[in-house]
């Protein structure tokens, strides 16, 4: 049995939204964010669509650039995957 890229999973993709509506939330633009990571837009955009998978510290960069907590924000996506069980 093959097990599916964690990417296409029904959990990385509420990650990937949980991210984004966090970015939104905050009004930054890809633009913005990649600069404040160092990164071009397009390393933004791929993670967000999906196209591009980021790793657990990667994750706590991109949060802690937002002024999040990653932890807290990891908790709303465990959150959010409970309240759809």
């Amino acid at each position: 049995m093959v097990m599916p890229a964690s990417v296409f999973t029904e959990e990385y993709q509420r990650l990937l939204s949980v991210m984004t509506q966090a970015r939104l939330e905050k009004r930054v633009t890809q633009v913005e964010l990649a600069e404040r990571l160092s990164r071009p837009q397009s390393y933004v955009s791929k993670y967000e669509r999906g196209e591009r998978r980021i790793d657990v510290i990667e994750f706590c960069d991109i949060a802690r650039a937002l002024d999040f907590d990653p932890i807290q924000l990891l908790r709303s996506v465990l959150e959010a995957g409970r309240s759809r069980a």
